[in-house]
């Protein structure tokens, strides 16, 4: 099953369509109900003006001497009632004779009544078809003679509904034609209520942004009181995640001080007792050299294997606190200052490109120190003239990440042997000095962050390093 896009699940694809679908059915519900309101008070207003004519004509009717009614359409006042086929109609029945007498208005037609109980005086409405099969709405009235009661007349009045039909479809048209209107500034509204109701979740993701991208360490802004609890909640967490970072930091720096200071001791000790040994060694103090030399390169693989670890532990907790940001020219250019003074007996060319100040690497100075210093001191320890530096800034896939690239014009390494030297300990040639852990700790540090890394063989002929590392911003 498919899932559903992106815009669909937006908060405000459902608030507006919620908002939408509310004020939709209000309108037409709304529409509805004017509709027949007017209708009705059209019709009533119409069945009003009828009987007024019904009891102009109740008021005109006479009887005969013989008992017939007697009725003189000329003294009646609407000019309508001698216009064939006016829409205004009067008509009287007796009991089972239709059109006794009518209006001139009917021409040659009568009115066709439904057969119904009337009692004396009521007052019937009824729609039919009039002249001309026009719909009509008619009012009846029954009337006795006061020579015969027991006769009984039936005074009818008529009209067309075109008028009355009409009005209506005219209110129709611009009612529609109004809620049309007030549906769109309603729709305009609910636009502006939905961007102004979200716009402190707006504040809130740039503050994210922000923090994410290391310019702020924890979320700043005005926000709704609605809001604010969860900003204090989440700059709680972010403030111990710096607590617990900041722990990590310590008794990472404490292990080192601990452990690197009898190390030096070490290292120093054995360094005194080869200077001191007689050159060339005699038979006596041939074990103590050897021993000595033993012991300073054990310290010197101690030594590394610490700092791979304080690597790993100062990395992970790193991790774990959000809005590092560790600018990547400062950090290329002290390292090629470096590497200058250490290697300056080889009169070695490490040049890098123009880097802009905005890249920045999202973790912590010294494990980016540590990652590209390893590398670069690998680069020097191999190359003949020249090292090279170059970065760039890859904007997708999202995060975006930097891409840094270092390369030698050294020896090389052949392709079947470049997983090799990744691992921990390896080393291609003994003749160059080293403990075989800088590119374990490069990839260690690198995969921490999310990143990867590439031997490749490089235009200057030797070795091309590129790694991969989010960027921050």
């Amino acid at each position: 099953m498919m899932a559903p896009p992106h815009w669909v699940s937006s908060l405000r694809f459902r608030l507006l369509a919620a908002t939408l679908v509310g004020i939709v059915l209000a309108l037409l519900l709304a529409g509805f109900a004017l509709a027949d309101l007017f209708r009705d008070h059209v019709t009533r207003q119409f069945q009003a003006s009828l009987a007024q004519q019904l009891d102009q004509l109740t008021a005109r009717l006479e009887f005969g001497a013989a008992g017939e009614p007697v009725l003189d359409g000329r003294t009646l006042s609407d000019p309508r009632w001698q216009k064939p086929y006016s829409g205004l109609y009067w008509q009287i029945d007796g009991i089972g004779r239709s059109g006794v007498l009518r209006s001139r208005s009917l021409w040659d037609t009568t009115l066709q009544l439904q057969t119904d109980a009337l009692a004396h005086g009521g007052l019937h409405v009824h729609r039919g078809t009039g002249p001309l099969g026009v719909p009509v709405l008619m009012l009846e009235r029954s009337v006795q003679s006061s020579d015969d009661p027991q006769t009984v007349w039936r005074l009818i009045v008529a009209a067309d509904t075109q008028a009355l039909e009409e009005a209506v479809g005219g209110f129709a048209g611009v009612l529609a034609a109004s809620l049309a209107v007030l549906l769109a500034l309603l729709v305009l509204a609910a636009l502006a209520q939905v961007g102004v109701g979200l716009s402190p979740l707006r504040a809130l993701q740039r503050s994210l942004a922000a923090v994410r991208e290391g310019r702020e360490q924890r979320l700043e802004g005005n926000f709704p009181a609605e809001v604010q609890p969860l900003i204090d909640d989440f700059n709680s967490v972010l403030e111990r995640n710096a607590e617990v970072a900041a722990r990590a930091r310590t008794h990472a720096g404490n292990l080192a001080h601990a452990i690197k200071t009898p190390l030096a001791v070490l290292g120093q000790a054995a360094g005194q007792a080869l200077k001191q040994a007689p050159v060339p060694l005699d038979a006596a103090a041939a074990p103590v050299g050897a021993l000595a030399r033993l012991v300073q390169e054990q310290v010197d693989v101690a030594r590394r294997q610490v700092d791979w670890h304080l690597a790993r532990a100062r990395a992970a907790a790193a991790l774990r606190m959000p809005g590092l940001r560790t600018p990547l020219a400062p950090v290329v250019a002290g390292l090629i200052r470096v590497m200058r003074r250490v290697h300056a007996g080889r009169g070695l060319t490490i040049a890098s490109e123009e880097l802009p100040g905005t890249w920045a690497f999202s973790g912590e100075e010294q494990d980016l120190q540590e990652m590209l210093g390893n590398i670069l001191d690998n680069a020097c320890k191999w190359a003949r003239t020249t090292v090279k530096v170059s970065a760039a800034l890859v904007p997708s896939p999202l995060p975006p990440r930097l891409c840094v690239c270092i390369e030698d014009d050294g020896p090389g390494i052949e392709a079947s042997r470049r997983a090799a030297v990744m691992a921990r300990g390896v080393r291609i040639d003994e003749s160059v000095p080293g403990s075989g852990l800088g590119l374990a700790i490069v990839a260690e540090l690198v995969q921490i962050y999310g990143g990867d890394i590439e031997l490749q063989t490089s235009a200057l002929g030797g070795v091309r390093v590129q790694i991969h590392l989010p960027a921050a911003g």
